[in-house]
């Protein structure tokens, strides 16, 4: 594919140039312009560079939702360093692991998680911190965000290519500490193109961000790429109230709407005003990050019957995006076929390619694909293979290319030399009356190998399962070895950021109750 920037600096500095006066971002009642982006960022750029920011360096944004990260990327692209957007969910210790593995220079972050970095070793790894908020801390190695105002110096832009490193995002540690996946500048603006031409994104069109812009998905496809093609943004900082991401839906117009399953499972069950149904402008839901439930997408399609759910899938590793159902045709149960630009292959352990309908692993090659894992050359070779990228996930495709996602290959249960995949088991329990969502995780059984064993989240409507019920359901639907041996209902799932469930503390948790 061929691009019209070269980094992410060179397309704020085209866009504003451009589209001037255009509204690029919308917070609460606060208008922000591409001009006012560039101004931001290019003071921002000027303060980081005479504090010693080069290119090269690692800038760690530990930053809720707002502009002062929009402003971060481009001034840190500016300079050729490197943006490291962190998970604003983490504890001090799990920071710390971060700051320290990705030798972080300077750490931008938001007052409301001033304890959790002041607690961490932030002030001992980096230079300086900046810090995005009211009460902001000054002095030494401490700055405020209205600093930056006050400084008149520019600073010439580094002349990056696409090639050179430009983000360095975290994967989830859903199976062990957290690996720093190295992007380029190509590696994302690839996932805006292809987005831009599988959904269609006009500079007319405004997307909205409540989502954690830290999170791979939300920052390639929810931020980059509205402002590639020179559309709009709004953004929420704060989910809560949830009423009011609704309240900006309508009253900001949004014609996209990116969510996780978690908030289509909300959606599909609120009680919206028909007010909202009649006059909101959504033509488009974009979900990605975890699987959505058949039932979700059923009651969506029933309820917005003026836009369409595109379901999607992909991984930080690939920047993330890698597939996505189109507005031309969508199939249940599948992530689509590939986004522009991308391949993808079902492999069996030789890495030779199988029929349609078969099962096997899912490799991905293209312009998305990272670079490598910082530190980890291993790690990355047994990653990455002739360009392929080894994705963990299992799943087949069907004789129109469209693939469905079967299981994580680490989450495989293997009972009496039976593959059983969790997911399958899932997708049948989440059918049943009362249950809210599952996670099966496998557990070691001297005669089996391996056993099933569920875990329950109930609906909100409900106070207590059906275990009986579900049993005898089970039965009728699912092979005997396939049939959870221990059925447990907690209170809530183990979750990280974007609705992923974390089944690696479930089996801790398991772990301890023996």
């Amino acid at each position: 594919m061929s691009y019209p920037y070269n980094n992410f600096y060179e397309l704020i500095a085209a866009q504003a140039k451009k589209r001037k006066n255009k509204v690029a971002l919308f917070v609460d009642d606060e208008k922000i312009s591409y001009a006012q982006i560039l101004e931001k960022s290019d003071k921002l750029a000027a303060f980081l560079a005479d504090r010693g920011v080069k290119e090269g360096d690692k800038v760690a944004l530990f930053l809720r939702n707002s502009p002062e990260f929009i402003y971060s990327v481009f001034a840190i692209s500016k300079l050729g360093a490197i943006v490291v957007p962190v998970n604003t969910f983490l504890k001090e210790d799990e920071l710390s692991y971060i700051l320290e593995d990705a030798s972080a220079s300077v750490l931008i972050a938001s007052t409301i998680h001033d304890k959790v970095v002041n607690s961490s070793v932030a002030s001992q790894v980096c230079r300086f911190i900046v810090w995005e908020g009211e009460g902001a801390s000054k002095g030494g190695q401490h700055h405020d965000f209205n600093e930056v105002d006050e400084e008149s110096a520019s600073v010439q832009s580094r002349a990056t290519t696409l090639e050179d490193t430009a983000v360095l995002i975290y994967t989830s540690g859903t199976t062990g500490k957290p690996k720093g996946a190295m992007l380029s500048n190509k590696n994302v603006l690839s996932n805006a193109e292809s987005g831009r031409r599988t959904i269609n994104v006009k500079p007319r069109d405004r997307g909205i961000v409540f989502l954690p812009m830290f999170h791979s998905f939300t920052f390639s496809i929810g931020v980059m790429l509205p402002l590639y093609v020179g559309a709009s943004i709004v953004i929420i900082k704060s989910i809560q109230p949830f009423s009011n991401i609704f309240k900006q839906t309508l009253t900001k117009r949004v014609t996209i709407f990116f969510g996780i399953p978690d908030v289509y499972n909300a959606l599909a069950k609120a009680k919206l005003p028909w007010y909202f149904m009649w006059f909101n402008r959504i033509r488009a839901f974009i979900s990605g990050a975890a699987a959505l439930q058949p039932k979700t997408l059923d009651a969506m399609a029933q309820r917005f019957k003026r836009a369409t759910l595109l379901e999607g899938y992909g991984l930080s590793e690939a920047s993330p995006a890698v597939c996505m159902n189109t507005f031309k045709k969508q199939k249940a149960g599948s992530v689509g076929t590939a986004l522009y630009g991308y391949e993808m292959k079902i492999v069996d352990e030789e890495m030779s390619e199988v029929d349609a309908g078969m099962i096997g692993d899912i490799i991905v090659k293209g312009d998305n694909v990272m670079q490598g894992y910082l530190g980890r050359p291993t790690a990355t070779d047994e990653t990455i293979i002739n360009g392929w990228l080894l994705t963990g996930d299992m799943g087949y495709m069907d004789d129109e290319d469209f693939l469905f996602i079967v299981d994580r290959k680490k989450d495989l249960i293997i009972s009496k030399g039976i593959n059983v995949y969790p997911r399958e088991i899932e997708e049948v329990i989440d059918v049943f009356e009362g249950v809210g969502s599952s996670a099966v995780i496998g557990v070691m059984d001297e005669r089996s190998g391996e056993i099933p064993v569920v875990y329950i989240e109930l609906s909100e409507d409900t106070t207590s399962l059906d275990e009986a019920g579900l049993k005898k359901y089970m039965r009728e639907h699912l092979a005997n070895y396939k049939i959870p041996k221990q059925i447990k209902v907690i209170d809530e799932l183990p979750k990280n950021a974007t609705g992923k469930v974390l089944k690696r503390v479930l089996k801790e948790r398991l772990r301890e109750e023996k």
